[in-house]
């Protein structure tokens, strides 16, 4: 056996990934632990399935564990394992060799990387392990493969050139030494020997690992620093109510329990496990636009990062909990993430189940689920505009406030089931309150005919109403949109008389009316929908509402002014009195001042804004002093 050492090159990207390295300016230098304790549970996984498959491997499966030393007088970290170990062709071909393609692109982000980019790109394409020499002077490593008598040292300062020997005095597994460069709070270097850090670094990446991972003491004792309690990969029955408790207080910092618990394991080509809890109410920031989202990602138990954007979809940020992958690259970034097939599939399947476990909150636990909509609700409709693969199973869930019950919100189905014989279209108001929309003239019609509305008064009701477009087959309609007629066939016959003679009696007053208030109406008509106000403002069918008009705006975007129809109610005294002044040939100016008055209030009774609020004022209070 040869025990011959030799000082080699590294290749030339791994110089370059080196260089980057040891003069890192990251932040996130907290990470080369994690590398360097996946890397070793890796390595007793694959020693425990070598010694499944080949029964004639010699190697010592009993106390399969990770130990973390630290020498402080030294200023010394070792991570050792007594896994499969490496034989020293591996060590030169694993650790001198980035033998993986796109290195060159790799270099490129992570020179242009910003901070929290950078913690996704170390240790991609399975160069963790150079993540040492962030926080190293020179990282020893000696190690030997189960089965083979000898074991190798090697020996790095990071500056261009490895020591690799052959040794025979080497244990089992691998045993990787960092010799720690001093601490330094303003390069975000922390004391690495101190086993409160080390605590804390393994309990946020490495908790869930199924390996004990122990901290040797001072006194040669050993504290096992990590739960190994992945409620994940358990199967639910063994789980009790408590540990899913603790396990959300763990992962949300929420001090409340979960409103419900999803678990739920994927098979096959890509194999998961998830643990997704629904919050009992709404984060702080589930309306800021830096707000986090809540679900973390594992690779076969090891944290790889937070916030994990690519498991779900924007409108449910709200979902906390984990995503164990078995088949991922412990260090993918959060674009490959984007991309990636398997992990499109994961969110497609993640997004089903916590719709569906909405649904059946609402049928069967229906308090729980009044909880889970008045605290996310609002972004929960979101995804009608941002997801239409699920448009249909989010409607299925959507509940919002009906004129059916002044207290109790229903669910579009409910709307259905209740609607009147011969009724097509689902009926809408959108506003900023209950109140007004209850109060709004273009309700009147409906309340008389007994026909039910619903009331959306969420921003994003205005949006949602018209991409949705239609329910069940029938069409989503606002009562502020286009003609109304409600009467039955028997009634517009019986009413077609009177229709003739009243637009033959208004064509005059129409026509006036449309050219005194041309600036702020397309058109003046008489209205069906109106029985007790003397006006109201309505669009055409495919017209934006006032509302969205608003809404654009204030995000600075630009759209053409929407001249809306004045309609009037040629049973109202006021109305009818106007239409006498005109046909008298009354003063031309008190009537165009009078049909300002008339826009006006119809603009107020909807909760619109004045143009010009001081002279509806001053016309009012010159009309109402003449009554004195």
């Amino acid at each position: 056996m040869s025990s011959r050492t030799e000082t080699l090159e590294f290749q030339a990207e791994t110089r370059q990934l080196l260089q980057l390295m040891v003069h890192s300016i990251y932040s996130h230098k907290d990470v080369f632990l994690r590398e360097l304790v996946s890397n070793a549970s890796d390595a007793l996984d694959k020693l425990r399935l070598e010694s499944l498959v080949d029964k004639d491997l010699v190697a010592d499966t009993a106390d399969l564990h990770i130990e973390i030393e630290t020498d402080p007088a030294a200023r010394t970290l070792t991570v050792r394992d007594n896994g499969i170990g490496m034989s020293r062709e591996d060590v030169v071909s694993l650790i001198g060799t980035i033998a993986r393609s796109g290195t060159a692109e790799l270099l490129r982000k992570l020179k242009e990387s910003r901070e929290a980019a950078a913690q996704d790109l170390i240790g991609q394409f399975g160069v963790g392990f150079y993540s040492t020499f962030m926080v190293a002077d020179k990282v020893s490593l000696l190690t030997r493969r189960a089965g083979q008598a000898e074991g190798t040292r090697w020996e790095s300062t990071g500056e261009g050139t490895y020591v690799v020997e052959t040794v025979t005095d080497a244990p089992q597994g691998t045993s990787v030494t960092v010799h720690l460069k001093p601490a330094d709070s303003e390069d975000n270097l922390a004391d690495y020997t101190d086993h409160g850090k080390i605590r804390e670094i393994v309990k946020r990446y490495s908790d869930f690992i199924a390996w004990p991972i122990r901290l040797v003491t001072a006194d040669a004792e050993r504290a096992t620093l990590n739960s190994m309690k992945a409620l994940w990969a358990r199967p639910r029955d063994e789980v009790a109510e408590e540990e899913y408790r603790d396990f959300y207080r763990h992962v949300s910092h929420d001090w409340a329990d979960p409103l419900e618990t999803i678990h739920m394991r994927g098979e096959g080509v890509f194999e998961y496990e998830a643990l997704l809890f629904i919050p009992t109410h709404a984060p702080f920031d589930l309306y800021l636009a830096d707000g986090r989202r809540g679900v973390q990602l594992y690779v076969k138990r090891v944290f790889v990062m937070d916030d994990c954007a690519a498991l779900m979809p924007n409108y449910l940020r709200f979902v906390k909990g984990v995503v164990d992958a078995h088949d991922l690259s412990l260090n993918i970034s959060r674009e490959i993430l984007q991309q990636d097939r398997q992990i499109q599939i994961v969110r497609r399947r993640l997004v089903r189940k916590v719709l569906a476990t909405v649904k059946e909150m609402r049928a069967e636990h229906p308090e729980r689920y009044r909880t889970f909509w008045s605290e996310f609700g609002r972004v929960l409709k979101e995804g009608l505009l941002e997801d239409p693969d699920n448009q249909q199973a989010i409607l299925d869930v959507v509940s919002v406030a009906s004129t059916h019950d002044p207290a109790e919100q229903t669910t579009l189905h409910e709307y259905v089931e209740r609607m009147k014989d011969g009724q097509e279209e689902i009926y809408y108001a959108t506003g900023e309150t209950r109140t007004a929309l209850e109060n709004s003239p273009h309700m009147e019609a409906f309340r008389a005919k007994g026909y039910e509305v619903l009331l959306l008064t969420d921003p994003v009701d205005e949006v949602w109403v018209e991409r949705v477009a239609q329910f069940d087959g029938r069409p989503l309609r606002s009562i502020a949109k286009g003609q109304v007629d409600l009467d039955t066939a028997q009634e517009r016959e019986e009413a077609e008389t009177q229709r003739e003679q009243q637009t033959k009696e208004y064509a005059a007053l129409l026509g006036f009316l449309g050219g005194a208030l041309s600036d702020s109406v397309k058109e003046v008509r008489l209205s069906s929908r109106l029985t007790t106000s003397p006006a109201c403002l309505v669009g055409d069918a495919h017209d934006i509402t006032p509302t969205l008009e608003k809404m654009y705006r204030a995000m600075g975007q630009e759209v053409p002014k929407v001249l809306r129809i004045l309609e009037l109610n040629p049973t109202h005294p006021l109305v009818t009195g106007l239409r006498a002044a005109h046909e008298r040939g009354g003063d031309s100016d008190a009537l165009t001042e009078t049909a300002e008055l008339l826009y006006g209030m119809a603009l107020l009774a909807e909760g619109g804004d004045l143009a010009d609020p001081a002279r509806f004022a001053r016309l009012l209070a010159d009309r109402l002093a003449r009554t004195l």
